[in-house]
């Protein structure tokens, strides 16, 4: 047992109600040779306080994020994904969901049941929203305080664990999405132990990733990584808001994880990869080490999804404005950012730097028409489908899905579900739960919403709204919709001309409501207004997509 508190006197252990000694050892750690079966509880104590603490690398908390963590031991679980071979993200089709909102169920067993619905779409890989331990049983994630914990409600680290391995069984590899940059607001114990903090971003205490004693810092950070990957045989990491990391290092974090993944991939025998949530529009993310990059495989490219979203939706609020530009839909298409040394209006500066699209392939960025955070962060959660006509979410779909970039869907997306997705919590602190209601309809108020147009992001009824209704997979507007999304995936997995990741070779011509993508042999023509969609090869129609639904016309 061992743990780092480099500036305390004293640490104890409690084990089953009982106190042991820890001694100090180098660089700040303290140690005690004392064996800790698994489901023991156990938690730390700090010189003269008496308040138990749960582990900094707890990797079980199946009483919440303020009890006695559990030993946990991960031989005990039985793997049976020894045949897979692993799924790069580059290239592939990505499905986000939260677990807590995919079935009414909020649990990893009843996430399974629905794993079939996404092979038959053509998913390869699953993207799961944050599953480390927060407080409260509900919420999206990212208020986790406990890296290394399953949060318990979704079925803790064994149902992850059945979650990931039936994924294998299907073929589909597994995305987790991980929080460096902040900790959330209860139970966020660390700087308890040590210098782990250093300032506060725009969610919550930032991490110590450069300044004295930071060095112990990355390495948790690092453990963290590389326990999901061995441990929990996830296949890629997509890190949350890289940007808010506050890392001056010459040899900064990025570029760390960066090294011990292709590590770990080559002594797993499976391709594991890094996507980086990045608002810096900066191209140095996703550049190769060995060219001075930072190396991360890809990263989300928000620019596409505004611009798409403009051009099917009118909507030019906010950070829309810049998007109404009438080359924005063009150029991201060709280049990935808009703003690539270009003013940004919504943030008062040239803002981003270019991408070289001979070098760079498309495949380095993942786009979408909708995701958590372009419908969750909306005052009301309100899905793309609640401002355009299915035949217009279909049109963006077909500009994702068979453009050169690596596609994501929102769960749901695929059927325009009706369900919002709405910002929720369950904090048990009533101090802080009323902090957030109010904190949430105060910030919408300034945007010119109402605030008791806000939902109440306590109120269990939010959580039950944003929740997905399957059954309406096959109700009358909503089964065309993912028909046609059926569709636009089997043609891309079909021709390999669609998958194309050559930014230099994709051409675009955009018209007002008409957006033609020429790729290799096909010519996919979207017309906005009319609500459909066309694909030809050499002048013959391969299918085609109107307001009312799909035509096979000619189907290859």
């Amino acid at each position: 047992m061992r743990v780092w508190a480099p500036e305390v006197e004293q640490v104890r252990v409690r084990v089953e109600g009982v106190d042991h000694e820890l001694t100090r050892d180098v660089g700040g750690w303290w140690s005690a040779d004392l064996p800790l079966p698994h489901g023991t509880a156990y938690a730390f104590l700090l010189d003269d306080d008496e308040t138990p603490l749960p582990d900094p690398r707890s990797r079980w908390q199946p009483d919440g994020v303020h009890a006695a963590s559990r030993a946990y031991d991960h031989d005990r679980f039985t793997w049976t994904d020894d045949a897979w071979r692993g799924q790069a993200v580059r290239g592939s089709l990505v499905y986000e969901l939260h677990v807590g909102t995919f079935t009414p169920g909020r649990t990893f067993d009843t996430a399974i049941e629905r794993l079939d619905h996404l092979v038959d779409l053509g998913v390869d890989l699953v993207e799961v929203l944050p599953v480390n331990a927060f407080d409260g049983p509900h919420g999206w994630g990212y208020d986790g305080v406990l890296w290394g914990a399953v949060h318990e409600p979704y079925g803790g680290p064994d149902g992850f664990k059945r979650f990931v391995d039936a994924c294998h069984a299907r073929g589909l590899g597994v995305v987790l999405d991980v929080v460096y940059n902040h900790l959330g607001p209860s139970g966020a114990y660390l700087d308890r132990f040590g210098p782990y903090f250093a300032g506060t971003t725009d969610w919550g205490a930032g991490l110590n990733l450069d300044g004295p004693q930071s060095d112990e810092v990355q390495q948790y950070v690092l453990d963290n990584a590389r326990d999901w990957f061995e441990h929990f045989h996830v296949d890629a990491l997509r890190l949350d808001a890289v940007h808010a990391l506050r890392d001056t290092r010459a040899y900064p974090l990025l570029e760390a994880l960066s090294v011990q993944t292709a590590e770990l991939a080559e002594r797993l025998g499976r391709p594991l990869s890094l996507v980086a949530e990045s608002d810096l529009n900066d191209p140095r993310t996703i550049t190769p080490r060995n060219v001075n990059g930072l190396g991360m495989d890809a990263q989300w490219c928000d620019d596409v999804h505004h611009a798409l979203h403009v051009w099917l939706t009118g909507e030019t609020t906010g950070y829309y404005e810049d998007f109404a530009a009438d080359d924005a839909l063009t150029k991201t298409l060709r280049g990935a950012f808009f703003h690539d040394g270009t003013w940004s209006s919504f943030r008062e500066r040239t803002h981003g730097r270019r991408v070289d699209r001979q070098a760079v392939p498309g495949t380095a960025f993942v786009t979408y028409v909708q995701d958590h955070d372009q419908v969750g962060n909306r005052a009301t959660g309100d899905r793309l489908s609640a401002t355009a006509s299915p035949g217009r979410q279909v049109c963006g779909a077909a500009v994702v899905l068979l453009g050169p970039f690596t596609p994501m869907l929102f769960m749901g997306e695929e059927w325009a579900a009706d369900t919002p997705w709405q910002f929720f919590a369950s904090f048990p602190d009533p101090e802080l739960a009323e902090a957030v209601r109010t904190g949430r309809r105060r910030e919408f108020g300034r945007h010119g919403w109402g605030e008791s147009d806000v939902p109440d992001p306590m109120d269990v009824a939010t959580l039950e709204r944003s929740t997905l209704r399957w059954e309406e997979t096959e109700a009358p507007g909503h089964a065309e919709v993912l028909d046609a999304y059926r569709s636009l995936v089997a043609l891309r997995r079909a021709h390999p001309e669609l998958r194309d990741p050559s930014l230099a070779a994709v051409e675009v011509e955009h018209d007002g409501p008409r957006l033609t993508l020429q790729r290799g042999p096909f010519t996919v023509v979207v017309d906005r207004d009319a609500e459909t969609v066309e694909v030809r090869r050499d002048d013959a129609v391969v299918w085609s997509f109107s307001g009312g639904g799909p035509s096979p016309a000619g189907a290859e």
